[in-house]
């Protein structure tokens, strides 16, 4: 097992399922001191998660909060920060989005996506960036549809494209406190959200025939590149974000 994580302490919003999930369960193993999950609705799921992490040898802790609201967002931080003894790496994975056109979107409708997404990568940042000490990583999760166009998806990509701008003020903002700012960009990822849609299996399997790799994503192809940008090989990696689609979009 590669220790590149002793004694880091790491949180993860929307650490509960997908590529949350996956994230904590590859984190695990380079042996970091804590992993802290954020969660909103699915205790269940947390608590599952904590288990599996529990049980590579790592200690685990669940925290409750709804990202898209501000005073939940700084006692989530507060908590974990406290269990954890600090916080050396953030990854800001809680998203949720409605599809519909931007031309009929109502304001309230896109005040939450931008709540719940770049407003939540922002104030992570900044609250995760006063617990770093000894400087520290923060990573953000992007989306192809932050720069190409997706049907019903314009103001989701609207929100991540605004991740991908900040990530790059950010790296330059916190790089005197020696904190790392990088977004990782997923195309079609297989995740229990991603299987609601109604033609889940007719979309997958087209965009497997689109793909170079062959295949859709699964959650651990994204949580290897996270882990990475975790990890002190990235180091000269900074305010960039990286594109983890098996080539998808090379020829869109």
């Amino acid at each position: 097992m590669p220790h590149t994580l002793r004694n880091k302490a790491v949180l993860i919003t929307g650490g509960s399922r997908g590529i949350g999930r996956a994230t904590a369960l590859r984190l695990a193993l380079d042996a970091p001191s804590h992993i802290g999950i954020g969660y909103c609705r699915d205790e269940a799921a947390a608590n599952r998660t904590v288990a599996d992490v529990e049980a590579l040898g790592i200690a685990c802790s669940a925290f409750r909060a709804d990202v898209g609201k501000e005073e939940s967002l700084r006692e989530l931080f507060d908590a974990a920060a406290n269990r954890l003894g600090g916080l050396d790496i953030f990854i800001s994975n809680a998203a949720r989005g409605a599809f519909q056109p931007l031309a009929t979107m109502n304001v309230r409708t896109w005040q939450k996506m931008i709540d719940l997404n770049a407003r939540a990568f922002l104030l992570g940042s900044q609250l995760a960036a006063k617990f770093m000490s000894n400087g520290g990583r923060i990573v953000g999760i992007s989306s192809l549809g932050s720069r190409f166009c997706a049907p019903g998806y314009g103001g989701l990509g609207a929100a991540k494209a605004m991740i991908e701008s900040m990530a790059r003020y950010l790296a330059v903002e916190f790089a005197p406190s020696n904190i790392n700012v990088n977004v990782v960009c997923g195309g079609f990822v297989d995740t229990p959200s991603t299987r609601l849609l109604p033609n889940f299996e007719v979309l997958a399997r087209d965009i497997a025939e689109r793909t170079p790799a062959g295949r859709v994503a699964t959650p651990g192809d994204l949580a290897g590149v996270i882990a990475f940008l975790c990890s002190p090989e990235s180091d000269w990696i900074r305010g960039q974000t990286l594109i983890v689609d098996g080539g998808y979009s090379l020829s869109l």
